[in-house]
């Protein structure tokens, strides 16, 4: 067993702590965990900050989409407070104007009262195909959304729309670290996953089969390995 080491747990866009339920018990056994607050501000910079004000001196940081987004932009600020970085399914590039103009679109439905529609538009993209009748799973996915309500969502959105370009970054990031991707994510596909893992030295890089975008509910078994794989690295 590594020497304990807390986790901090960063969830992506319209996504809370059950995006890692299946994450903690596993994490837990190597120390405290908690999963961050990514809801109250608007800017990558800030959300970045106000977790860093809540988090302990050396922790291990996990981050999925938005919550990649996020941990590469805590990388950026206090890079020396991070001891283990794992990035799923997500990416060190910034928006394209397509993907800023979907969120645009997104931004527009929530403020006009159809922020339940969002989870509807987004689900053929989310989960791999397999998934996509899974009742359960889809239950869940909504479930996070209400937990983020649409208010949050919007400031989310506007976040991650205004996100730096991370890829001069990934030379810089000294700790070990994991690239996770499924294999079938629409959203952020494994070519970025294998952009990342070559760009950060010594990266394990994990692609998860039958998967889509939301590896930690999808194939929670396969996600808990790679983690408590990184976590027991010296």
């Amino acid at each position: 067993m590594a020497d304990p080491l807390p986790t901090v747990l960063v969830p992506g866009l319209n996504c809370s702590a059950r995006l890692y339920a299946a994450q903690i018990p596993v994490l837990w056994r190597f120390g405290p965990v908690q999963v961050a607050n990514h809801t109250d501000a608007d800017t990558m910079a800030q959300i970045a900050r106000q977790i860093l004000s809540n988090a302990p001196p050396l922790f291990a940081l996990v981050g999925l989409s938005m919550g990649g987004y996020i941990a590469l932009e805590i990388m950026r600020q206090a890079p020396q407070r991070v001891g283990k970085l794992a990035l799923l399914d997500t990416s060190a590039r910034p928006d394209t104007p397509e993907q800023s103009a979907k969120r645009d679109n997104f931004i527009s439905m929530a403020e006009a009262g159809r922020f339940a529609e969002v989870t509807e538009t987004l689900w053929p993209v989310l989960v791999d195909p397999s998934r996509q009748k899974d009742v359960t799973l889809k239950g869940e996915i909504v479930r996070m959304a209400d937990d983020v309500g649409p208010e949050a969502f919007v400031r989310q959105q506007r976040a991650i729309k205004s996100r730096a370009d991370s890829r001069p970054l990934l030379k810089e990031i000294q700790c070990p670290a994991l690239v996770l991707v499924g294999a079938n994510d629409q959203l952020t596909p494994p070519e970025l996953a294998d952009e990342m893992a070559a760009g950060i030295a010594g990266a394990d890089l994990v692609k998860v089969p039958d998967c889509g975008h939301m590896s930690t509910m999808e194939k929670p078994e396969i996600a808990n390995r790679a983690l408590a794989a990184l976590m027991q690295k010296g």
